[in-house]
């Protein structure tokens, strides 16, 4: 493999791994394990009334997708991602993105520094009047990126990475997706005191990786560690789907819809970029299709 496959293939892996209660309704088929929110008493939402107010990482908002938007530039939020579209539909009187990219749960309390400006706590917009909430965040809390950089091989059947990161019987992924668990918790808990009247959902991550072994040599991670990395995202979701399930939150399931369109399909079909984008977005970031197609589950919930 030459130089330039090598190189590229080093981006690619660090960046992809960059109800029981009242009202709440599940569903299968395309839109997969969905949860509808709990709609408490004056949480209406529509043309001129309501509030939205969206927090959450880089899949929320959605690099170089479109226009900059809001403040502060080093956030990296466009005007088209999901939450400007669920707003555009909607109409809300109000409404407030402050998702940033690269945040974790810490951003959501604490001030975020970026390369041009800080991003103030994000909870900071979720007030009383608020009444539908839209939370994506928990990637960065696991740590992907610095747990697979060395998944790269040269050799297509060697696996690097599923052996050093489940030596000895653990799992680091899934250890670290069981510490971000209460954090994800305390999160929904403090969303539902400052915000008493609002619809909260949980939006997670669509899908990056394909079945099968990926798609070499495009893609030159050995085939165990193409599982092992798909399930590990599989995890993240469940975990993420399991605490809205259990903290009065629906769940907006975007890893079914996007099947198939990962980073290894074809352009204009995929909502997860590749390491050349095809589209205006970041590289391994969902494109324009993709957060349209995030936008659409979570609008299912609302109306």
């Amino acid at each position: 493999m030459g130089k330039t496959k090598v190189l590229i293939g080093v981006v690619v892996v660090a960046a992809l791994v960059g109800a029981a209660t009242a009202g709440v309704i599940y569903w299968r088929g395309d839109r997969g394990e969905s949860a509808a929110p709990p709609k408490p008493a004056g949480s209406e939402i529509g043309p001129g009334t309501g509030r939205y107010v969206a927090l959450g990482d880089s899949y929320t908002s959605a690099p170089r997708t479109g226009a900059p938007a809001g403040d502060p530039p080093g956030c990296a939020r466009s005007d088209n991602n999901y939450p400007h579209l669920v707003a555009a539909e909607l109409r809300p009187a109000s409404f407030a993105d402050v998702s940033c990219g690269g945040a974790t749960t810490q951003q959501l309390t604490e001030p975020q520094t970026t390369p041009n400006g800080t991003n103030p706590p994000q909870l900071d917009v979720v007030t009383p009047d608020t009444t539908l909430v839209t939370l994506g965040i928990g990637g960065n809390d696991v740590g992907l990126v610095g747990l697979a950089r060395e998944c790269l091989s040269t050799n297509r059947a060697v696996s690097l990475c599923r052996p050093r990161l489940t030596a000895g019987g653990r799992d680091l992924l899934a250890e670290r997706i069981a510490e971000t668990a209460p954090k994800i918790r305390d999160a929904l808990t403090q969303i539902h005191q400052r915000a008493p009247r609002a619809q909260v959902i949980v939006v997670g991550y669509p899908t990056a990786l394909p079945d099968g072994t990926g798609c070499w040599p495009f893609l030159p991670i050995g085939p165990d560690d193409v599982a092992y990395l798909r399930s590990s995202l599989a995890k993240l979701n469940t975990m993420l789907a399991t605490e809205a399930k259990a903290n009065q939150a629906g769940y907006a399931d975007t890893a079914t819809p996007s099947k198939g369109k990962d980073m290894c399909a074809k352009a204009k079909v995929k909502w997860v970029e590749d390491v050349v984008p095809s589209s205006p977005a970041m590289e391994l970031h969902p494109n324009a299709v993709g957060e349209r197609g995030m936008a659409d589950v979570v609008l299912r919930l609302v109306e």
